[in-house]
């Protein structure tokens, strides 16, 4: 196995339980202690993983995780809200896409459709719709995050000049309460202008992402029309989010 591939199991294993250990994965992967344990110190020097004694843990769950660790989390999850969330857009639409890697999602499930525009901050989005002749993109420029997200004034004085059918923005938090959040303020004011040019507003959020609060508010749920989710996510914070008279699609 190469490297680059142990790595990717790596990180797998440990965003499904929250920490590995150098024994169990050197039995699994087939590989001695030594290798793993070099694996581990280049993930953890990558700010992947954070090194403990016998093996290493995702890291304080109150901090962004990386892309490459959420990837793989509640992928299922993500294709389903991906393909419940491209359903929503009509033909012909001007779409706003920010980036995450369940927008990624709907994005793939964009991918063969004809006639819309995408207007995206994402830079590994556009890196994937850009092959598709028939989708008319827009990539919005600004200062780049680890998320590949373009954000900040410049990107916010682009999308001033767009008017979009319907936007689709991911969130590290979402509750009846504080609304839509995210752990970085200057991505918080990026979603919000997504939003704020377009006639229908759509968060698109995996079920682990319901009732948590994190650093930085997008909009309140007020400004938000549909969300779409999956059927993992707890049923009271469900009826709390849909009283507050947003649309639920739980996939």
């Amino acid at each position: 196995m190469r490297k680059t591939d142990r790595m990717t199991a790596i990180l797998k294993r440990a965003a499904e339980t929250g920490s590995v250990d150098v024994a169990d994965l050197a039995s699994f992967l087939g590989v001695s202690g030594a290798t793993i344990r070099r694996d581990l110190q280049t993930l953890a020097a990558q700010h992947l993983l954070v090194r403990t004694h016998g093996g290493a843990v995702v890291g304080d769950t109150g901090q962004e995780l990386s892309v490459l660790v959420k990837s793989t989390r509640n992928q299922d999850e993500k294709r389903r809200i991906g393909r419940a969330a491209a359903a929503l857009v009509q033909d012909g639409a001007v779409v706003g896409l920010t980036g995450g890697t369940t927008a990624t999602e709907l994005a793939r499930a964009l991918a063969d459709r004809r006639g819309i525009t995408v207007v995206t901050n994402a830079i590994n989005i556009a890196a994937e719709l850009a092959i598709r002749p028939q989708i008319t993109l827009v990539v919005i420029g600004g200062v780049a995050r680890p998320s590949y997200e373009m954000v900040g004034p410049a990107a916010e004085m682009m999308l001033d000049n767009y008017h979009l059918d319907i936007a689709f923005i991911g969130v590290d938090g979402l509750s009846a309460q504080e609304g839509c959040t995210t752990y970085h303020e200057m991505e918080a004011q990026t979603d919000r202008n997504f939003l704020e040019r377009a006639r229908r507003s759509v968060v698109i959020a995996d079920s682990s992402k319901i009732g948590h609060v994190t650093f930085a508010r997008i909009v309140p749920l007020a400004r938000v029309d549909d969300i779409v989710t999956d059927t993992g996510a707890d049923p009271q914070q469900l009826r709390e989010l849909a009283e507050s008279g947003v649309r639920i699609h739980a996939v």
